[in-house]
């Protein structure tokens, strides 16, 4: 009788799929893992091999609701993007319905053609369009000019740019139903050094961030673009680190 009961629990839990009401274990392959932030958001880590950082980890967001799923930022290439939506459809049981890009560098949009092949809708800032054209990469398709609203299920996630930093584009997501915001490569880890500063607007990144902490200062979970995710004291950190005289 017992085994019975047990049997059901499982029937039910795989009917529902995508409510993560249990844990679910984290993914580590060669070049890809998954790691459980809360009931509906997952932290996904793909590697970028750089000449002068070495191979960098580099973060971004999944959100599920009720069979869907959104991700934020592709992995770096197509075969990890694959490796991640296959995960999201076999481990989560959850269509991918979108894919985010929070800015034009490739740790960003490098494995965007996989989700363009599988014909999962793609949003980014028309300044990130306009960039991306630049360096004649695969593109986005569906703009927004400052702010973006997408339903997951039932719930919604926030995109929005809130000024310039990391990059004159970088756009934050936020996820209210569970206090978790992406920050994306505008946000650093704590004890993290400046990075790559090559498109960076240095004047304005401590103000942009304030303006961040401002807005969003409910955050209990703040994912940065590389590295460990936190609380409020990320904000704090890149605010000091950006600050000028």
């Amino acid at each position: 009788m017992k085994s019975t009961k047990y049997l059901f629990v499982l029937l039910i839990f795989s009917l529902l799929g995508c409510t993560n009401q249990i844990t679910i274990p984290n993914y580590e392959s060669n070049n890809l893992n998954v790691e459980n932030l809360t009931n509906n958001t997952f932290r996904h880590i793909s590697f970028l091999s750089t000449q002068d950082y070495g191979r960098v980890g580099c973060n971004g967001m999944i959100v599920i609701d009720n069979g869907e799923a959104i991700i934020f930022d592709t992995p770096t290439n197509d075969a990890d993007s694959k490796e991640l939506i296959e995960w999201v459809e076999n481990t989560l049981h959850c269509k991918t319905v979108g894919i985010v890009v929070t800015h034009f560098h490739v740790d960003c949009l490098g494995g965007l053609n996989e989700f363009h092949q599988r014909q999962i809708p793609a949003y980014a800032s028309f300044k990130t369009i306009e960039l991306a054209k630049l360096d004649s990469i695969q593109l986005p398709i569906i703009g927004f000019e400052n702010y973006l609203e997408l339903k997951v299920g039932s719930k919604s996630v926030i995109n929005e740019f809130i000024g310039e930093g990391h990059t004159i584009d970088n756009v934050v997501s936020y996820f209210p139903d569970e206090k978790v915001l992406f920050g994306g490569c505008l946000i650093k880890r704590v004890g993290a050094g400046k990075g790559n500063l090559a498109d960076a607007n240095i004047k304005s990144w401590s103000s942009t961030v304030q303006a961040v902490k401002a807005k969003y200062g409910n955050a209990e979970i703040i994912i940065p673009g590389h590295g460990k995710p936190g609380n409020q004291d990320l904000l704090d950190y890149t605010i000091e680190l950006f600050k000028t005289e």
